[in-house]
């Protein structure tokens, strides 16, 4: 891969990337469930996924694809080497348009990182110098680059902050809920687990601009 800075040579349109949600139903058969490589969760059907890009369509079009024509845009959207499922929260919220530099996978980072490779490779992208040193540290200490999940075990049960009403903003804050309700910030509220639903809805009076999040 040539290593250089990201430059966005043409305005970027999600548009000139679409694909279709029928293309679901192909990265499960290719995972051979319904469940995301990035943490090992499992889910009852598509509806409680997200169609993930590994590297995102917006980080391919600032690494060449720019310059590429519409037939070339369309292909890497749809492309089953690029997809994988995740949960919306971490899709929307966490990973969102981060390369490889900024955002890593709590499982398989040797599988995500040998994919981010392999699909710059098949499409000719440039990669940044940050993202190609963590790649490097992550592959060189890799034995298997395939996906590893146990599926048999229960996903771990998240740790929330105490769920009450708080007296101020300072209080809500200093008990853990340091971006509003939603921990992670954003504004998927169909994304929030039950403690951040609950937690909202007895902190109501601290939502001043109404926006769906308390003291952010």
């Amino acid at each position: 891969m040539t290593v250089a800075p990201e430059e966005r040579c043409a305005p970027y349109d999600a548009d000139d990337y679409r694909y279709p949600q029928s293309v679901e139903n192909d990265i499960v058969r290719d995972l051979g469930g319904i469940y995301s490589p990035y943490t090992c969760q499992s889910f009852d059907s598509i509806r409680e996924t997200d169609i993930e890009h590994i590297v995102a369509r917006s980080e391919a079009h600032d690494s060449g694809l720019c310059r590429a024509d519409a037939e070339t845009r369309t292909r890497f959207a749809r492309d089953l080497l690029n997809l994988t499922l995740a949960s919306p929260g971490l899709n929307r919220r966490e990973k969102v348009a981060h390369d490889a530099a900024e955002w890593l996978p709590d499982q398989n980072r040797c599988w995500f990182a040998r994919r981010v490779v392999d699909v710059r490779l098949e499409y000719g992208l440039t990669i940044d110098q940050a993202e190609a040193d963590a790649l490097d540290e992550i592959l060189m200490g890799c034995r298997s680059t395939e996906i590893s999940c146990d599926l048999t075990k229960p996903p771990p049960v998240a740790e929330s902050p105490p769920v009450q009403a708080f007296s101020n903003c300072n209080a809500m804050r200093e008990a853990g809920w340091t971006r509003g309700v939603n921990r992670d910030g954003g504004t998927y509220q169909e994304a929030w687990d039950d403690a951040e639903k609950r937690t909202y809805a007895l902190n109501t009076a601290r939502d001043r601009d109404g926006d769906g999040h308390a003291c952010e």
